[in-house]
């Protein structure tokens, strides 16, 4: 197992030159605003991007990037199992504008909402679905209570399956091409 590190965001920012940054956010997010020269490979494409990113990895030091920090520390140790050294970005993309950092946006590309924002959305909106709903049908309730024993267990795993499910959705999916695209650029340069 390789080992994981965690940059902050003004270590990240002095050696942005020398890293290859990868933003495992979903290609709405990272449309938003990403660091400059970042390569999106959205989490749930790591696994195919493997061969690029040992290459990258073995040409300058990987930074991987998300909103908060988790997601890029998931795929640090999935990639820490192949045997890939890669940092974390402390505080995520989030921390990296609170300090005031450069990012870039995708010319031409209506954003989309933040995964967090995008589960918030979801799960107030079961929850008031199942409420309303349970005035007239008293089972519709468990709907309410189902999203908040979910919402209990995410907070203590760490973990949100309701976002895995929205990372599904076609808005939250790279294009083929462009996933293609992504993984010859790392294949083939050092740095974005």
């Amino acid at each position: 197992m390789a080992p994981t590190t965690a940059l902050t965001a003004d270590q990240a920012n002095a050696r942005l030159h020398e890293l290859t940054v990868v933003d495992v956010r979903t290609p709405g997010e990272y449309a938003s605003g990403h660091l400059p020269g970042a390569h999106n490979i959205p989490l749930d494409h790591l696994d195919t991007a493997l061969p690029s990113l040992r290459t990258a990895a073995d040409r300058s030091d990987l930074l991987i990037v998300c909103a908060s920090g988790t997601r890029s520390h998931q795929a640090c140790r999935r990639l820490a199992d192949q045997g890939i050294t890669a940092a974390t970005l402390t505080g995520g993309i989030t921390a990296w504008t609170q300090l005031g950092h450069e990012t870039h946006r995708l010319a031409g590309t209506r954003t989309s909402w933040a995964m967090d924002r995008q589960v918030r959305l979801a799960a107030g909106s079961l929850v008031l679905t199942g409420l309303i709903a349970g005035q007239r049908w008293n089972t519709a309730r468990w709907l309410s209570a189902g999203v908040a024993g979910g919402l209990v267990f995410s907070a203590l795993t760490n973990t949100c399956g309701l976002a895995k499910i929205l990372a599904k959705l076609p808005h939250n999916q790279p294009k083929a091409t462009d996933l293609d695209d992504t993984l010859t650029a790392l294949a083939g340069s050092a740095s974005g």
